[in-house]
């Protein structure tokens, strides 16, 4: 095996803990928030490994963490970034079977933006041949999240909601549900965007800067009564959305792209019609699934990205020592996601 350095340049977090305010996934300057630094290269206690990084992908929840508006405090001087792919250089007791593998993988917290990464095993994927470096970097936070949140959707009905449907997650909703046999309607905020997501699955799309959007809206929803919101904004638009869909109608909420509060405008939807205001996060999720059922899942992402139904469009690659002064401008790319090479 060959001898490990001692130390690892990392992208480290420079606050603690939570903010007192939040203003959604996006940056000015990622200096506010992120610093450069050489750390100790870590080694892994039981059920861990050490992964040598190859890429790293940039999700909105990684700019929520680093803010201090997630789920999870931060720690001031720990590696920033969720996920990424790369080959597993040492392991710790009961995680033997994933020596020299490459694999995609969660951290426990934080630290994807190192050169190494340190995982809980059970986080990790092994990666078939045929996937790229890219695919593998964003195997597990949007495919899971798809494939988890349209299976909710199906089971409502044959028509689902999806917001921010140019995101990457949006897209890969859209072919899933048109792969299922489902009626996804897109709402997005460019209208030019709208005949790739048609050709991906939508069988419908609206922009949201239309005036005439939420009349569409709920001209569409009155034919495929669609019960299941798939909401990544959150903003008033979601909320007369939400208003205009039938009865027992869901609204779920997965993230928080508008810094804009929705408002209830009509709580007595609630009561009268029994409609439901929810929150998805794949933490949960995976904590709650059975390991057969995750398994079933991460089977069927894998060979979606294998046979190329699925794929991670990236709209810039930037090497870990050039991420903090060109993540901000970076991330104003609303074409794809960032990629993170050592």
């Amino acid at each position: 095996m060959t001898a490990l350095p001692s130390t690892m340049f990392a992208t480290i977090l420079k606050h603690d803990g939570y903010a007192d305010a939040a203003t959604g996934p996006f940056i000015e300057d990622a200096s506010d928030w992120l610093a450069e630094a050489d750390l100790p290269v870590p080694e892994p206690g039981p059920g861990q490994v050490l992964i040598k990084l190859r890429a790293a992908s940039v999700n909105p929840s990684d700019i929520h963490f680093i803010k201090g508006e997630y789920g999870q405090p931060r720690v001031k001087g720990a590696a920033a970034g969720f996920e990424g792919c790369g080959d597993v250089v040492a392991t710790g007791k009961g995680a033997e079977a994933l020596q020299d593998q490459r694999v995609a993988f969660i951290t426990a917290g934080s630290g994807a933006w190192a050169e190494y990464v340190l995982a809980p095993a059970m986080m990790c994927i092994p990666l078939r041949p045929e996937i790229s470096d890219a695919d593998g970097a964003a195997q597990i936070v949007n495919p899971l999240t798809a494939m988890a949140m349209v299976d909710i959707a199906r089971n409502a009905g044959d028509a689902f909601v999806i917001s921010a449907a140019t995101s990457q997650l949006g897209k890969l909703m859209c072919g899933l549900g048109r792969d299922l046999g489902l009626k996804p309607i897109a709402l997005v905020r460019r209208g030019e965007t709208a005949e790739t997501l048609r050709q991906l699955g939508a069988a419908e799309v609206l922009v949201t800067t239309d005036d005439a959007m939420v009349q569409k809206f709920a001209d569409i929803s009155k034919a495929l009564k669609p019960r299941v919101f798939l909401d990544a904004v959150a903003d008033h638009i979601s909320e007369q959305v939400f208003c205009a869909m039938p009865n027992k109608a869901r609204w779920i909420c997965y993230g928080k792209l508008s810094p804009e509060l929705p408002t209830l405008t009509q709580t007595g939807q609630l009561i009268f019609m029994g409609k439901q205001i929810e929150g998805f996060w794949l933490t949960n999720w995976v904590m709650s699934t059975p390991p057969e059922d995750q398994a079933r899942v991460v089977a069927e992402v894998q060979a979606r990205f294998a046979d190329g139904r699925w794929k991670t469009d990236i709209s810039e690659r930037l090497a870990l020592r050039d991420l903090v002064p060109n993540l901000a401008d970076a991330l104003k790319k609303s074409d794809g996601k960032v990629l993170i090479t050592p």
